[in-house]
């Protein structure tokens, strides 16, 4: 193909964030469009160069096209809406019930959220899938954060063992994700801010991962932990429904707003740096890529 319509095609896909198979299904199409419209025109005597930007100009620009046909293929269905929210209504009921509390229903509730996401990312990478990537990569992180703070020898396991290992998947995963669109990433690492949010508030004096005695402080502030799972389902619910880019990204800044209005309310300002730290890096993780999108 002409380099003219090759640049357009390239500038196209750069600008169509979907699923890979949908992306070259439509990119094909467009191409066999572009180039039955230059050959026509070739053949009315015009020159190779003039067909190919004549054929673009036709077309229209690429962003807008792209935008349209973005909109055609991104509302997903209310089966994928609701595949997509019920990691959240999962860990909503876990919480209510207070089946958190026994360890067999709670690592029986970790291994079907992993085999989920190992059979979703097996498959065709779905949009329901991403949030319960989000809590496939929670046992991960926080095993890491427990190995850090066993005795020293116990520590350096975890520096140079574990924490390499499980930074490579979680940089892995979390490129794949952006491969098929940025905004998939503040999708999938939003239960992890209000898993983070929700420990963060219900510490002792704000220190992250507090000792015992804190089971009654943990049942009495249940229902704000569960509130907080049920605005990520429904802005999951939007995201996957809606069609405009913008609407999607706006949706996903609903429950930063929320979680950490509910952090400042219940941990009166009380929290430690580590703590601190760790919630600015999960914000930082899902708001840069909506902010991203929203600066372009």
């Amino acid at each position: 193909m002409a380099n003219n319509l090759s640049r357009y095609l390239d500038s196209f896909k750069g600008r169509f964030n979907i699923d890979s198979a949908i992306k070259g299904s439509v990119a094909q199409e467009l191409y066999t469009h572009l180039e039955d419209k230059r050959q026509e025109l070739r053949e009315n005597g015009l020159s190779e160069e003039e067909a190919d930007e004549i054929a673009a100009q036709a077309l229209g620009p690429p962003e807008l096209i792209a935008q349209q046909i973005y909109e055609v293929h991104a509302q997903g269905s209310w089966r994928e809406a609701f595949l997509a929210a019920s990691p959240h209504l999962l860990a909503a009921l876990l919480i209510s019930s207070y089946y958190w509390q026994n360890i067999l229903c709670l690592s029986a509730t970790l291994a079907l959220t992993a085999g989920i996401a190992i059979y979703g990312w097996r498959q065709n990478k779905s949009i329901w899938l991403f949030p319960w990537l989000g809590y496939y990569l929670l046992p991960v992180i926080l095993a890491g954060i427990l190995l850090i703070s066993l005795p020293q020898s116990w520590a350096w396991v975890a520096a140079l063992i574990y924490i390499p290992l499980a930074l490579f998947v979680f940089v892995y995963i979390v490129k794949q994700t952006a491969d098929r669109d940025r905004l998939y990433i503040s999708l999938m690492l939003a239960p992890l801010l209000v898993i983070f949010s929700w420990l963060l508030a219900l510490s002792s004096k704000g220190g992250f991962l507090a000792g015992n005695g804190q089971l009654a402080q943990v049942q009495a502030n249940a229902p704000w932990a569960v509130a907080s799972f049920l605005v990520l389902a429904a802005t999951t619910i939007v995201f996957v429904r809606a069609r405009q880019r913008w609407c999607k990204a706006i949706a996903l800044l609903i429950p930063p707003i929320v979680i950490l209005t509910s952090v400042a309310w219940l941990s009166g300002g009380a929290i430690g740096f580590w703590a601190c730290l760790i919630l600015i890096l999960c914000l930082f993780a899902i708001v840069s890529p909506v902010w991203l999108h929203l600066k372009s």
